[in-house]
């Protein structure tokens, strides 16, 4: 069978560095996990690996949109699983590093996603409406009483994830959160990145520093000038946060303190997801000293061969 390694886990943990050099001991090649990274010019608030880096290692799924297009969760899941298959084809190791939990548990739990059975474009262009009004919280209200078990594992703050869940409820009748068809297409290794979560969210906010520093407004600023044809991105941490500032309704450092927020209150959501969802070996960061062998160790055991 396939194997796959997955690196998860809060944001700015360490999982991108991590992802490198395990590619580079390993033979692999990088598959992007992330729902945000697929956009091309979007590169500092989606923290996506350096010029240099993705040089280094091969990545996938990395600056393969405009923002302007819409991405599902189906559409990562069926490029992924081209990429993996490749992969395996070339004895190249899959490394699939990220921290977007549904996209994750789509591949790894090979949920069933639908075709035209779970599409009705008169469902989905009301629930478009009220995206497009801004009614985010009638989205989330809509799905709490209509599929909770979905409410509890999908990404609440993605108003297209909502209008998707609520599609597929109403017109199959079942959660998509158990759209699962019961085959196992790839044996996945799941790595997980925590750490104490005082140094965790020192981490955090000391990125949000660095992300203004490296020009984080003028990307921000991109995004609101394009917010109505850019309908994902326009919600992204880190982007949202600071169309106040522009609008002259907030001060800088008002809105920069919301996004560190925001970013905290995502690590922990994603920590949670992760937890609850997903069979991971977790590593403590703080309190595994040699944490890097050890996964390197189980690795080797994994895709049961030697590295040298």
């Amino acid at each position: 069978m396939i194997k796959v390694v997955a690196i998860v886990g809060p944001t700015a943990v360490g999982k991108s560095a991590l992802g490198l050099k395990l590619a580079k001991k390993f033979d692999g090649e990088i598959i992007s996990g992330d729902s945000m990274q697929i956009y091309r010019r979007l590169d500092i608030g989606t923290a996506k690996d350096s010029q240099q880096e993705l040089l280094e290692v091969p990545h996938h799924l990395v600056n393969i949109c405009d923002a302007d297009q819409r991405y599902t969760v189906k559409d990562f899941q069926s490029k992924a699983r081209q990429v993996i298959t490749e992969l395996n084809s070339k004895k190249k190791l899959p490394l699939v590093v990220g921290g977007t939990g549904f996209y994750l548990s789509s591949l790894i739990n090979n949920l069933n996603l639908g075709g035209k059975s779970t599409s009705d474009k008169t469902i989905r262009d009301e629930l478009i409406k009220l995206e497009q009004a801004g009614n985010l919280k009638e989205l989330q209200n809509i799905l709490k009483k209509e599929d909770p078990l979905a409410f509890q594992k999908i990404d609440i703050e993605n108003s297209r994830r909502l209008i998707r869940a609520i599609e597929v409820i109403r017109t199959t009748g079942k959660s998509i959160a158990e759209q699962n068809n019961g085959m196992k297409w790839a044996d996945f290794y799941l790595i997980g990145l925590t750490d104490e979560r005082s140094k965790l969210y020192d981490r955090i906010n000391k990125r949000v520093d660095k992300m203004v520093s490296l020009g984080l407004l003028d990307e921000a600023r991109y995004v609101y000038d394009h917010q109505d044809i850019f309908p994902q991105a326009k919600n992204g941490i880190g982007y949202k946060e600071l169309f106040p500032y522009f609008d002259g309704q907030a001060d800088l450092d008002e809105c920069l303190s919301e996004v560190k927020k925001n970013s905290r209150h995502f690590a922990k959501r994603q920590f949670t997801y992760f937890r609850n969802q997903m069979d991971v070996d977790w590593y403590n960061i703080s309190d595994d000293k040699n944490y890097q062998e050890m996964i390197e160790k189980n690795i080797i055991e994994f895709i049961g061969g030697h590295n040298d």
